[in-house]
């Protein structure tokens, strides 16, 4: 346990040094305040950009302001998504290829304690960045176009997030055995393929963790936690991919380990 948590300190320092808990902030943030602010700003937006048909802009309707967060939240399912994914590409492959994970495998210490750090600073990073971003959106949200339920914004933060954590697992996973790139690049993938094949046969993958950001939106348009049977399955399903993820990058690196 003592190892376990030097392990997350070393993870933790390194995302400092590396700028990534100053960086990826501030690229969430930017994010979420931009939703609130490009909606509330349309009107003058078209009105700026000249040739807007007749009676565009007296009929256009200002979204509700749970509408703005829906769609705020949303974004960090692209661009988000794919910061989260770049910044932990290398999280076993870096040191993997540098080197650095024989010097420190050769000593007494547990495989699963290093894989959980590295997945456990992924986690503090993600918390940080998702909350900071969340929050700029709902405040810009609240003083452009109305009020919001904050226990309700936290509750579809909290699912859409553990979405994106289940993609930074299998970033972990994917990195124990390839280039970070190739990592990358996989994950994408798979995350493409759930959200496809959920959009596809929602029936029969509604289990799947790829529901998460429809029921994060359902939160915020039905301002209830009352989200069907299948929610359940949703979160079970994402904490068994977590497990699964940390587990097979522990054997995977334990293998590197034998073979070296």
């Amino acid at each position: 346990m003592k190892n376990m948590w030097v392990f997350c300190q070393k993870e933790i320092l390194e995302l400092i040094r590396s700028y990534k808990l100053a960086w990826i902030p501030v690229v969430f943030i930017i994010l979420g305040v931009m939703q609130p602010l490009v909606t509330y700003y349309m009107p003058e937006i078209l009105k700026a950009s000249g040739n807007v048909p007749p009676g565009l802009l007296e009929a256009y309707e200002m979204p509700s302001a749970a509408a703005t967060m829906t769609q705020a939240i949303g974004q960090y399912g692209t661009m988000g998504l794919l910061v989260l994914v770049l910044a932990a590409m290398n999280s076993l492959s870096g040191e993997r290829y540098s080197g650095t994970a024989e010097l420190v495998l050769v000593r007494p210490v547990s495989i699963v304690s290093i894989v959980f750090a590295k997945w456990f600073a992924q986690l503090i990073l993600l918390i940080l960045c998702l909350g900071l971003g969340v929050a700029a959106a709902a405040y810009y949200t609240e003083q452009l176009i109305g009020g919001l339920s904050w226990k309700f914004v936290i509750s579809a933060a909290g699912l859409y997030g553990l979405w994106l954590l289940c993609i930074q697992s299998l970033t972990l996973l994917f990195s124990s055995f390839l280039r970070g790139p190739v990592a990358a690049f996989m994950s994408l993938i798979a995350a493409a393929g759930l959200s496809l094949f959920h959009t596809l046969l929602p029936n029969v993958f509604d289990w799947t963790p790829a529901r998460l950001p429809a029921y994060s939106a359902g939160v915020l348009a039905e301002g209830s936690n009352k989200l069907g049977a299948t929610y359940a399955g949703s979160l079970v399903s994402a904490g068994v991919l977590i497990i699964f993820c940390i587990v097979g990058a522990s054997l995977a690196t334990g293998r590197k380990k034998l073979a070296s």
